[in-house]
């Protein structure tokens, strides 16, 4: 079987999408798939610095070809992009013929492969991600039409969960069967405890943690805000910020003006091959992000043995329970945030509940084995099958929010 995945973002770039596609590579591979992957990157100096960048690098056993987000870099023309995009895909397709082409993001990399399928005439299945759900379809009417042409037509909607559904549902008007669960998962090879790690145990004082990508969309902002209230309190801390991302600058500007200097340390970009490590090296994992898709950096830290506080929102819910295997606040809740946080850091024993169960759900739940088997049989389960190509291919271009500031699609 060939396929052709379609990824946005890819390493070195800074997203959970990337270690997700990264992760189900080396399954395609590993079940014998031959895999070419067709990546967009940012190569201005812009878009590196808020997410990373550069040309994606190889990956063993599959065929990598990088395109450089030329329209989204000048002026957000995301048609030019999908158009380069379409051509890639039908010229590898004429070398050597895809069985199926499978899309990371419903835009543009999915109405890209919904469109080479209107020539190729293979099946399509798109992966729907975190802002194809929060935002994108409600910044204007050209991406809003075109994501849910995604929706209707493509062959088959893989997404995280159950909460994320209701939200495109909700949104968008998709129905709910058109989507197929696929949970996030994380490699517990990669990512586990120290070796003398004992559930609650932390240091003196407790080392907080957040990795990803440093957004106000991701609470950053938030979780400042929350700690100068611990830091009045009178409750001892440490705190590692780990990531790039459209905010990094408000944040040490935050930071320093709540006089945080003292107890925050901004860690900027970190490799795939180091974040482990820093893991391993907190005592606590804080999310306090608005939404997900379904979040890779929550799995990373339960399959290394911390105690998570997270929001209550979507992609969250999918895999903690406020008292089971996390804290959950609401979103944007400073002074519950803090509470949360003062608990975790003062109850030892809690943070040994919290952290043994999530470690053992992570183990038991979210392999990468099972959700490898669950893509490959839906794979197998659509060979040979036909696109649907009753939709309109044009839509009429509008103004977007998104032209402006192209790397917060």
């Amino acid at each position: 079987m060939r396929v052709c995945f379609v990824s946005r973002r890819f390493f070195p770039a800074i997203s959970g999408m990337s270690v997700y596609a990264i992760n189900l590579l080396r399954q395609l591979v590993a079940h014998g798939i031959d895999v070419t992957m067709i990546s967009q990157y940012r190569g201005d100096e812009r878009g590196m610095r808020v997410y990373g960048g550069g040309p994606p690098p190889p990956v063993e056993g599959v065929r990598v070809i990088g395109l450089e987000a030329h329209g989204e870099q000048n002026g957000g023309d995301f048609e030019r992009d999908v158009d380069a995009m379409v051509e890639t895909i039908v010229a590898e397709h004429e070398r050597a013929p895809f069985d199926i082409l499978h899309a990371q993001y419903g835009y543009p990399n999915g109405w890209a492969a919904l469109l080479a399928a209107r020539r190729i005439g293979v099946p399509v299945v798109v992966s729907i991600q975190g802002g194809d759900g929060h935002w994108v379809g409600s910044c204007c009417e050209t991406h809003r039409l075109a994501l849910t042409r995604v929706l209707d037509h493509a062959n088959a909607l893989l997404i995280g969960g159950e909460s994320f559904i209701g939200e495109v549902t909700e949104r968008l008007g998709t129905p709910r069967e058109r989507f197929t669960i696929v949970p996030g998962a994380v490699d517990t090879g990669t990512f586990h405890p120290a070796d003398d790690w004992s559930p609650g145990r932390a240091r003196d004082p407790v080392r907080l943690f957040y990795h990803g990508r440093v957004d106000r969309r991701k609470g950053v902002l938030d979780m400042l805000d929350a700690l100068a209230l611990l830091r009045d309190r009178g409750t001892p801390f440490a705190c590692a910020i780990s990531g790039i991302g459209p905010d990094v600058d408000p944040a040490r500007e935050r930071a320093s003006a709540l006089h945080l200097t003292p107890h925050v340390e901004f860690t900027g970009y970190a490799a795939y091959g180091d974040v482990p490590a820093l893991y391993r090296g907190a005592d606590v994992f804080v999310s306090p992000t608005y939404a997900e898709g379904f979040s890779n950096t929550i799995l990373e830290a339960m399959a290394s043995g911390l105690p998570v506080v997270a929001c209550r929102t979507v992609g969250v819910v999918d895999c903690l329970r406020d008292g089971e295997n996390g804290l959950l606040i609401e979103p944007g809740d400073i002074a519950a945030q803090a509470d949360a946080l003062e608990r975790i850091i003062r109850d030892e024993p809690l943070r040994a509940r919290l952290a043994a169960a999530a470690l053992d759900e992570c183990r038991r739940v979210y392999s990468w084995e099972a959700v490898g088997a669950q893509i490959v049989g839906l794979y197998a389960s659509l060979r040979g099958a036909r696109p649907d190509l009753s939709f309109e291919p044009e839509v009429p271009i509008h103004p977007c929010r998104f032209r402006a500031e192209p790397h917060l699609l």
